[in-house]
């Protein structure tokens, strides 16, 4: 009922890149959930022809490279987003789309964007990986955030987390194991999140429609 109450005119496309790294079905659901047209593909014609792509995931960094690079996928998410399509990585979905990442030395990331992955300090009393809601610090200029309130909680699943090589492009940053967290980034038509918007209750559904809608 909820897809009925926008014309079929209205719905735009929006890939979910299936690469076997979990947690596509919960991205796929949420996104129903808030009114979108959602496909999960791995199809190059289908992921250029959507009019946004979104790659989800957990699991680890090298692994992940290894299947996108299996998959042919590299050069299509590099394509659509040189042609400005809004692209957004979630969880391992963000730190793919850097240069590389200290879980896996040797394997280069996707390199869309500047900066590097790196793992939480051993020498913390937090537990490590971080699982978990916490709240955000937010650039009120991100679109990504747009009408969501400075502090907001989300929901975190990782042992690695982001060091942006240009701090400009961050989005929203949060705080654990005694580090700045680089939480969310944005640049052009790129966004991602470290944390899971789609498991983040009403927070992470505004996210969800402010990128998707």
């Amino acid at each position: 009922m909820r897809k009925l109450l926008r014309s079929m005119e209205e719905l735009q496309l929006i890939a979910i890149i299936d690469y076997d790294a979990g947690n596509i079905r919960s991205v796929e659901k949420a996104l129903d959930f808030i009114g979108a047209e959602p496909v999960l593909t791995r199809d190059e014609d289908v992921i250029r022809s959507a009019d946004k792509i979104i790659l989800p995931g957990v699991g680890a960094f090298g692994d992940a490279m290894r299947r996108l690079n299996e998959y042919k996928l590299t050069n299509v998410i590099k394509d659509v987003i040189a042609q400005g399509k809004p692209f957004m990585g979630i969880c391992l979905g963000l730190q793919l789309l850097f240069e590389e990442s200290e879980e896996t030395p040797g394997v280069k990331g996707l390199g869309i964007l500047p900066g590097r992955i790196v793992r939480f300090p051993d020498n913390t009393s937090d537990k490590i990986p971080q699982i978990g809601w916490n709240s955000l610090k937010i650039n009120p200029d991100s679109r990504l955030f747009k009408g969501i309130t400075d502090g907001s909680y989300v929901y975190f699943v990782h042992s690695f987390y982001l060091k942006a090589g240009d701090e400009s492009i961050v989005a929203a940053t949060t705080e654990y194991a005694g580090v700045t967290v680089h939480a969310a980034v944005e640049r052009d038509n790129v966004f991602a999140c470290q944390f899971h918007p789609e498991k983040s209750s009403d927070v992470g559904l505004a996210i969800l429609r402010n990128f998707a809608l």
